[in-house]
């Protein structure tokens, strides 16, 4: 099966007019029951080409690791920013994900002038300030600079995951990396949420129980 990755740093129509610097943004996590969201931000060096840029969701494990260091050492400039469970709970997974994200973007060593932002919309003015900022949907497949944020994301929390596993063992972390299967969630039904744990996510916050029907006779 033929893999659908980026040529090397051609440019897209999307980003043929915008200023440079700008940063590829993209996260990872933000369905799952358990864990961190993470964000990657990523300013990419059109003198160092990196082969094989895409969604990373599109990649393999091993495709996603081998990836991963290059683009570290090959980007202008990379960050990763996180949200943990507590953050999560306190002001709801769309806006930990939006601080997530400019975490990301404080991390980079070259500021950017302009934020590309996989999916639908922008990070509010009042997380990111005045910087530029566009969303691409379908971006990670679009814009190399946000694949190489994805790739730094999931690859980053897949392996924090791992290690959250050894934390909070039982649960099956470092398989199915905090999303609901049904392992999962059979898992909290018998030992209970841990706080790795996104407690104001369904499947996780226990059900009300069952009013039983009262009777007359």
């Amino acid at each position: 099966m033929k893999q659908n990755t980026l040529t090397l740093f051609t440019a897209s129509p999307e980003e043929a007019d915008w200023p440079v610097p700008f940063a590829g943004i993209d996260e990872a996590g933000r369905g799952c029951l358990a864990g961190p969201v993470v964000a990657g931000a990523c300013i990419l060096d059109p003198s160092h080409p990196i082969k094989g840029l895409t969604d990373s969701k599109k990649l393999t494990e091993k495709r996603r690791q081998a990836l991963y260091p290059q683009i570290r050492e090959n980007a202008l400039a990379w960050g990763i920013g996180v949200a943990w469970p507590k953050e999560i709970d306190r002001i709801n997974i769309l806006q930990a994900t939006f601080h997530a994200m400019f975490r990301a973007v404080r991390c980079l060593k070259v500021p950017p002038v302009l934020l590309a932002i996989d999916g639908n919309a922008t990070i509010p003015k009042e997380i990111a300030g005045t910087i530029g900022q566009q969303c691409i949907v379908k971006g990670d497949l679009k814009i190399q600079a946000i694949s190489a944020a994805s790739i730094l994301a999931k690859t980053f929390r897949d392996d924090l995951m791992v290690k959250l596993d050894k934390q909070y063992g039982g649960y099956g972390f470092a398989g199915h990396k905090g999303y609901g299967t049904k392992e999962h969630i059979a898992a909290i039904a018998a030992k209970g949420p841990c706080k790795m744990h996104r407690l104001t996510f369904a499947k996780v916050k226990p059900e009300p129980p069952k009013q039983e029907q009262n009777s007359l006779w």
